[in-house]
């Protein structure tokens, strides 16, 4: 007589769906919109942290990790974008007032 199947169905894998938002954060950081990038580090390298300690789906790991990678280069490239703003806008401000100053209007 064969013996009966042991254990029940394979338990369902957890919906994560963090990595995945990480990821995508972290693509629109790079090509669009900088101020998304810090949101992708901050979710990508929490959810490296959360796989590594066993609370999430190993499959998603390279996905929050992409995330986290293109957050790191999203944020050099938003602060690389501010530096490059205030200090020419800055700049520029400073020319105006002082070519308002001399009376050369």
């Amino acid at each position: 007589m064969a013996e009966p199947m042991s254990g029940g169905p394979a338990a369902p894998k957890p919906d994560n769906k963090r990595a995945l938002w990480a990821l995508i954060l972290g693509i629109v950081g790079i090509v669009c919109c900088p101020i998304a990038a810090p949101f992708a580090l901050f979710m990508g390298r929490k959810e490296v942290q959360a796989i590594d300690a066993g609370m999430g789906a190993k499959e998603n790991r390279g996905m929050a990790l992409a995330g986290f990678i293109l957050g790191i280069i999203g944020v050099v490239f938003l602060v690389l974008w501010l530096l490059w703003f205030l200090l020419f806008g800055g700049m520029a401000v400073i020319g105006g007032m002082s070519g308002m100053s001399q009376g050369s209007y």
